[in-house]
């Protein structure tokens, strides 16, 4: 057989196995698996003696080039796919965002234009959708027939993105009659706003009070209204950036029930904690997203969950504001802060760091976490997140030793500060292939714009 690229003497790791072997590509795809592979015809040989290789990372949360509160996130499919590939993620799923009165398909062929000829991975969408009514229901359907099947609600932001919830329900009957996914943001929007209003009323403006006036009883509550919502309507839900300890347990109750629900969570979450909004002046604006970061007590929960698989995946809901002209926005009133923050460019190295370093699980999990559980929840394995013969040759060779330092200096997202400033972690992507063409390479991003292919899903997987 001949090869394009062989991969030597790697580590092979997936989600369930770990050992030495060479891998063969032909085309974009892994053609073979085995110890001694030929080389002689190939036309790139890459030697991985000592290094990890797995599955290109899948990250399922993320916000490019997506309009807020009179400004757009500073990442395009363009930049913010390339700051991806840099930290070993070959896939992911943004969201196409429907405003009332629309479409969805109008929405998703606005976000479609937004990433054709741009994006240098592969990438898919969920559909936010905002405004439901029987046209809507039906457009639903024909997505998930389509290859779009899953969708994301929202139980916040009155008046914006919030759908109430007979709303949601008739959202969720529609899904389960074939075979989608809802995504949940999972928080009490309508008593947040009163809290809210309270606190501008008292004159509470600095950053911290987007934190305090979102309680994690008011995630909690909204995580334990979501799941039962979707029981009644029999649907798969899966909870988008869960943050604490209370939501956490509510989903964990379900899952041992048996519920087909699902969580993700964030590095933000297992990092930074509501001693960061401390920072001095309107430093703490850039920790302003939502769910808002928790007490530091919260980090070791989640991690668990992680452990245990009461969460399933870790995203990075990336969606960067810079602080100038961007988060400065909300200078003098924390509530016209741009909701959100970078991230998409070290998630797997926050991940394995904390997670195999740290001594609370294996790497077979961090593959799991990062890559395997997105693909199969979905709707991509075993295309994507598995290295196997006929899968995409998505792979990334991981130096588990390797350590760096994350700022703003060396980072490639177009924006002007890092959440994780002088965080040092162990483990570094140093090469990357997107179906079987290498676009990191020697430091250097060496893919090209438009590279990226829209992926249809199958309908999510029961993991």
């Amino acid at each position: 057989m001949r090869f394009d690229t062989v991969i030597r003497n790697g580590t092979i790791v997936t989600a369930t196995d770990t050992y030495v072997a060479d891998i063969g590509i032909a085309g974009e795809r892994i053609a073979a698996i085995g110890v001694g592979l030929p080389v002689e015809n190939a036309q790139k040989v890459i030697d991985a003696r000592g290094m990890m290789v797995i599955p290109g990372g899948i990250d399922v949360h993320t916000h490019l080039d997506m309009p807020f509160g009179g400004t757009k996130s500073a990442d395009d499919f363009e930049s913010g796919t390339i700051a991806a590939a840099y930290g070993g993620t070959t896939t992911l799923i943004d969201f196409a965002i429907q405003y009332k009165g629309q479409t969805l398909r109008h929405a998703l062929d606005i976000w479609m234009k937004k990433a054709e000829g741009k994006a240098t991975i592969d990438y898919a969408f969920h559909c936010v959708i905002t405004d439901i009514e029987g046209a809507q229901l039906d457009e639903l359907k024909a997505f998930v027939r389509e290859g779009v099947p899953s969708f994301k609600l929202f139980m916040a932001y009155p008046g914006v993105f919030m759908l109430d919830d007979a709303s949601i329900f008739r959202t969720m009957n529609a899904a389960a009659d074939c075979g989608g996914m809802i995504c949940m943001h999972a928080e009490n929007g309508g008593a947040i706003d009163v809290i809210v209003q309270r606190a501008l009323a008292e004159g509470k403006r600095s950053p911290k009070y987007h934190a305090l006036t979102r309680p994690t009883t008011a995630e909690a509550e909204a995580t334990h209204r979501a799941i039962a919502l979707a029981e009644m309507a029999g649907t798969p839900v899966y909870i988008v950036h869960l943050s604490c300890n209370e939501a956490l347990e509510k989903v964990r109750e379900a899952r041992d029930r048996g519920l087909r629900v699902y969580a993700e969570t964030c590095p933000q979450y297992l990092y930074l904690s509501l001693d960061d909004m401390d920072a001095p002046g309107f430093e703490g604006a850039k920790y302003v997203f939502t769910p808002p970061l928790r007490e530091k007590w919260h980090q070791e929960k989640l991690w668990q969950g992680l452990a245990k698989d009461d969460l399933q995946v870790v995203s990075t809901d990336h969606c960067p504001f810079c602080m100038k002209e961007q988060k400065e926005l909300g200078k003098d009133d924390f509530t016209k802060i741009p909701n959100g923050g970078p991230g998409i460019e070290h998630r797997l190295s926050l991940i394995y760091s904390g997670g195999v370093h740290g001594g609370k699980f294996s790497a077979n999990r961090f593959v799991q976490l990062v890559s395997t559980a997105p693909a199969k929840l979905f709707g991509l394995y075993p295309r994507k997140g598995t290295i196997a013969a006929g899968s995409d040759a998505d792979l990334v060779i991981f130096d588990a030793n390797g350590e760096q330092t994350i700022s703003v200096a060396t980072h490639h997202m177009k924006v002007d500060y890092s959440m994780f400033e002088g965080t040092r972690v162990k483990g570094v992507t140093k090469m990357v292939l997107s179906r079987g063409n290498i676009i990191i390479e020697n430091g250097k991003f060496v893919g090209r714009a438009g590279a990226g292919q829209f992926l249809k899903r199958e309908n999510p997987a029961r993991i």
